[in-house]
């Protein structure tokens, strides 16, 4: 069982969930929500400090695993994130999205494994000049 103290949640756990169909959740799963809020948390500091108050921002993330003659391993993280933000160009996006990924602390902490990014803005509506 996997408790979080500050929320006490619950949740059972196991290996199969890993490489097989197992129903539980496995640490990777907590790492890849871990990732997915911290990167979404630093996208939305980004864009707001930039102007661009994002009305909503959405991620998930994906841990794949892999193994070698050592055993598994975390062989790639994605996060695929969604935006809706006002006055916001699709290359201004972009690059604030990469500075995100790139600066978030548990990208930082995550930085041995490739971490890919796939950000979509949903709504670019042009402020009025």
């Amino acid at each position: 069982m996997i408790r979080l103290n500050t929320t006490g949640y619950e949740t059972p756990y196991n290996a199969a969930s890993r490489f097989e169909n197992g129903k539980e959740t496995n640490p990777e799963e907590f790492i890849a929500a871990a990732h997915a809020a911290c990167f979404s948390m630093a996208l939305a500091n980004e864009l707001s400090k930039k102007g661009f108050i994002p009305d909503d921002v959405t991620t998930e993330g994906h841990v794949s695993m892999d193994r070698d003659e050592k055993g598994p391993f975390i062989s790639r993280i994605l996060l695929s994130t969604s935006v809706k933000a006002e006055g916001l160009d699709e290359r201004t996006f972009q690059e604030i999205a990469e500075g995100a990924k790139k600066n978030c602390p548990v990208s930082k902490a995550l930085s041995a494994v490739k971490i890919e990014l796939k950000a979509t803005l949903l709504q670019t509506v042009k402020n009025p000049a």
